[in-house]
Parts: C-alpha cells; structure tokens; sequence
C-alpha cells in the first residue's frame, strides 16, 4: 500500500501538511469539515503538493522533516516540484 504526503493551501495562505492511503478520501473529508481542526478552521483549500512513499513510516518521517521547514523553505519545495512536473 503506499502513502503520500501532502501540502495543502489554506484560505489564510498557511499550509497544513498531512499522510493519507488515499489521498482522494482524506481531501473529501478535510472539505467536508471532519478532517484537520486546522484545516476546518481555513477553508477552502487548494492541494499543492505531493510526495509518494513507499510505507507509512516513511511517509511519517517525510511529514515531520517537511514540518519542520520554515515557510520560505516549504514554498521552494513545492515550487520545484511543480517545476518538476512541468518538465514531465
């Protein structure tokens, strides 16, 4: 089973960072107010990153390095990855 990490946009431009198996299920369920607190209290959000894992410990230590990012430094990451995708 793999596990992503994400970055989602909040209505506030902060940025929330969680793990899901399902990506889709897990965004579903922040929109509809059941997710996050965190997010609950920013809607609407825009998903702005994602990061595939091969386990759900990888994807944990993933979320924590990324949490630990300042926002200039999240900002660079999801800037080059959305470089990356365009070049794909």
């Amino acid at each position: 089973m793999n596990w992503v990490v994400y970055i989602v946009k909040c209505n506030d431009s902060s940025m929330y960072t969680g793990i899901s198996n399902n990506l889709k299920r897990r965004l579903d369920t922040h929109t509809k107010g059941s997710g996050s607190k965190y997010v609950r209290a920013r809607l609407p959000f825009k998903l702005i990153y994602t990061e595939e894992c091969l386990s759900r410990s990888k994807a944990m230590k993933r979320e924590i390095e990324i949490k630990k990012l300042d926002k200039k430094n999240k900002e660079l990451l999801v800037e080059l990855y959305n470089k990356k995708k365009e070049l794909l």
